[in-house]
């Protein structure tokens, strides 16, 4: 049975998994406001709901789950702001950086980040590595809807929501010898 993490805080205590044997693991029932904003574009609106799972990997812990919330972003192209879900796939390895049965120091792995690094206190904080999946999961949703049409490069207008008489088949200058080429070889 999952313990429930109801709150603001994405942080668990791991000593007692850091003294049980290699596949020694513990599930999470995820429901947190621990992230409000990813950027100046992207505002998280919903809890992070999900499941997580840590499992002992010898001295480290393996962290993989599955976390849903919403967001709201500009769109990319008639930049009205939009609500979109997103899902945050976990997959981190995680290092102690105090050995929790003689209390003396563990260096770290070469490849290990700040970020994947359990604290003095045996405190795994998954704050940091859930912030950037979700940043990067949230750039990939781009635009409001596959086929916005954006905004009129001249006057502004949302081409969405009216067209406007604004002469769009001006060619850019730059482009005139191409589209001559073009056109002569049709």
């Amino acid at each position: 049975m999952p313990k429930k993490i109801d709150g603001f805080g994405l942080q668990f205590n791991v000593s007692q998994l850091l003294k049980e044997t290699t596949g020694a693991d513990r599930h999470y029932e995820i429901n947190t406001m621990a992230l409000d904003v990813l950027d100046e574009h992207t505002e998280v609106l919903t809890p992070l709901v999900g499941y997580i799972r840590f499992l002992r990997t010898g001295a480290d812990i393996l962290v993989t789950g599955t976390l849903d919330t919403t967001i709201q972003k500009e769109c990319g192209r008639c930049l009205d702001l939009f609500v979109a879900p997103i899902t945050i796939e976990l997959e981190e390895q995680f290092y102690p950086t105090i050995d929790v049965n003689t209390g003396l120091p563990l260096p770290p792995p070469d490849e290990a980040d700040e970020a994947n690094r359990i604290n003095e206190q045996h405190i795994l904080d998954l704050w940091e590595v859930v912030r950037q999946a979700a940043t990067l999961e949230a750039e990939s949703v781009r635009y409001c809807k596959p086929d916005c049409k954006g905004i009129c490069l001249q006057c502004g207008q949302n081409l969405n929501e009216a067209t406007c008489d604004c002469q769009t088949d001006t060619v850019d200058l730059r482009w005139a010898g191409l589209l001559e080429k073009l056109n002569a070889d049709e």
